[in-house]
């Protein structure tokens, strides 16, 4: 009996189930390594202390004298700009990565209203602190509807603007997306396990594809949702989901004064809240392919890069090309 309940107990450790059980890191992604030193910025913001991770990057080598900010994704962390942090502070850039409040290693708020103004704003005394008077904004993702507000903003101390796969290319809400509730966002951020995680990601950041080295940011992601601090976490998130879907910035593109590009894997089909529309108006949404020419035309002074045949995260797919690709158009 113990023999055959031991070789069962092995048999069950062994399964790719108990393999694959997942990381569980702290509420501000305490327990995940950073790519480089995380600091942390300490500032009040809406009645409470808050704290913002941060990595601040000198240039390798002969410094260039600019700043690149780079902005990540909803389901991203400052982490995941590993690679790019490393191309743009050997090309002789300081590099500044920020997590926005109720993300990754910065401050999850019990209540907080959330806006891309806010976050602007944030990241606007982050930089004032660091002596940073004007900078290359670049962001990704949900990253690049906050680097455009940004942009909007504060446009004398934005050098150049440069997005990746930016959502909010559409505004969803007014092309027939449903609307989620806070509660209902909050009750699906609680379901988040890898498995969902890693399909969507190989579906939409990766064109279908998938190499061992995106596991590391499934686990990231999964982890902090399934950590001791997750119901905080899921509450941000779904702050944070509906900050995204009702504060659009596409209408403004056309007040954007600074040089912009557009870097646009052409296989991405993101698109908030995708899930829950009606079939004929889920099939109108996230065409990157036509996503991205659509925006620039509306940007002034804008550049467009399409990356055939990637999907919403080229700089992670295609490190090398993405960021020669990046660097020739900062050097001009």
């Amino acid at each position: 009996m113990l023999r055959a309940t031991a070789l069962a107990l092995a048999c069950l450790i062994g399964s790719p189930a108990f393999a694959a059980e997942s990381p569980t890191y702290g509420q501000q992604l305490e327990g995940f390594d950073y790519p480089y030193p995380l600091q942390h910025y300490d500032f009040t913001s809406q009645d409470q202390a808050l704290q913002m991770g941060y990595m601040d990057v000198p240039a390798q080598g002969k410094a260039n004298g600019h700043s690149v900010v780079l902005m990540h994704g909803k389901n991203f962390c400052g982490a995941t700009w590993e690679s790019s942090i490393d191309a743009l502070s050997k090309a002789g850039y300081r590099v500044i990565v920020p997590d926005q409040i109720g993300f990754c290693t910065s401050s999850k708020p019990a209540y907080y209203q959330y806006s891309f103004q806010q976050l602007a704003s944030n990241t606007h005394a982050l930089l004032k602190q660091l002596a940073v008077e004007q900078a290359i904004i670049l962001g990704h993702s949900t990253g690049g509807m906050l680097a455009t507000r940004y942009a909007l903003m504060y446009p004398q101390q934005v050098a150049r603007l440069a997005m990746v796969n930016p959502i909010g290319l559409e505004d969803w809400k007014a092309l027939g997306v449903p609307y989620r509730t806070v509660d209902q966002w909050y009750q699906r951020e609680l379901k988040l396990d890898a498995e969902g995680v890693r399909n969507y990601e190989r579906k939409t950041y990766y064109a279908g594809r998938w190499k061992p080295e995106y596991e590391r940011w499934v686990q990231m992601l999964v982890g902090l949702n399934q950590g001791p601090g997750h119901e905080r976490v899921a509450w941000n998130s779904a702050l944070i989901y509906d900050m995204i879907f009702t504060q659009p910035v596409y209408h403004e593109f056309q007040n954007l004064k600074m040089p912009t590009l557009l870097l646009i894997g052409d296989q991405d089909t993101t698109a908030i809240g995708s899930d829950i529309a009606p079939a004929e108006v889920k099939a109108k949404l996230g065409n990157y392919k036509a996503l991205g020419p659509q925006a620039a035309k509306l940007i002034p002074q804008s550049e467009l890069i399409v990356f055939e045949g990637m999907g919403h995260a080229p700089q992670i797919e295609e490190p090398r090309r993405f960021h020669k690709t990046l660097i020739d158009w900062l050097q001009k």
